[in-house]
């Protein structure tokens, strides 16, 4: 759907259509208002600036201009403005709480212990695959080449890369999802 659409479907009260914007647009969100709010804020904050942008397209889809960029763009814009907002508030009130700054420093650690962790575990993963699908993989989402450079750079057809890919993938998700206890 085109993001006029979706705007349109919005304004028209669409459960749908924002349920569509906050499963495509979350993922993309939560980094921008995690950088901004990476020193003050606890992922409690980060979750409150997601969602309140996604309240705030819900509350004045009107305000998204399809004539100025995407809505991509544009969310990406407003969680920011979220997050600077928040961020001021939190420093404005000073030093955080202790027990906050006790837990957001420890819930800090255990995501980055999950982070390097699930890293490992992809790599690992990764690695376990056969060539050329491995390169194949590494060249189009580490170093976001093109089917047609990593054809071209392999002597493969286009055809050849997508299939390896598509075989590549699937394998990479069986095997995470037996290393992450079946959950995909």
């Amino acid at each position: 759907m085109k993001d006029k659409a979706v705007i349109e479907a919005i304004a028209r009260r669409d459960e749908q259509a924002v349920s569509a914007v906050i499963d495509k647009y979350s993922r993309l969100l939560w980094p921008i208002a995690s950088a901004v709010l990476e020193k003050v804020g606890c992922a409690q904050d980060v979750e409150e600036c997601v969602a309140d942008t996604f309240i705030y397209l819900w509350e004045h889809p009107e305000k998204f201009d399809p004539e100025k960029g995407s809505l991509k763009s544009w969310l990406c814009i407003v969680v920011r403005s979220r997050a600077i907002d928040r961020f001021r508030e939190i420093t404005r009130r000073g030093v955080l709480p202790l027990e906050e700054a006790v837990l957001a420093q420890t819930l800090g650690l255990q995501e980055e212990a999950m982070r390097k962790e699930t890293r490992r575990e992809l790599l690992e993963t990764v690695n376990s695959l056969d060539e050329p699908g491995r390169e194949i993989l590494v060249r189009r989402y580490y170093y976001d080449q093109k089917p047609r450079q990593i054809a071209l750079a392999l002597g493969m057809t286009v055809k050849q890369v997508d299939n390896s890919l598509y075989r590549s993938k699937r394998l990479l998700r069986e095997k995470l999802s037996q290393a992450w206890g079946g959950a995909e």
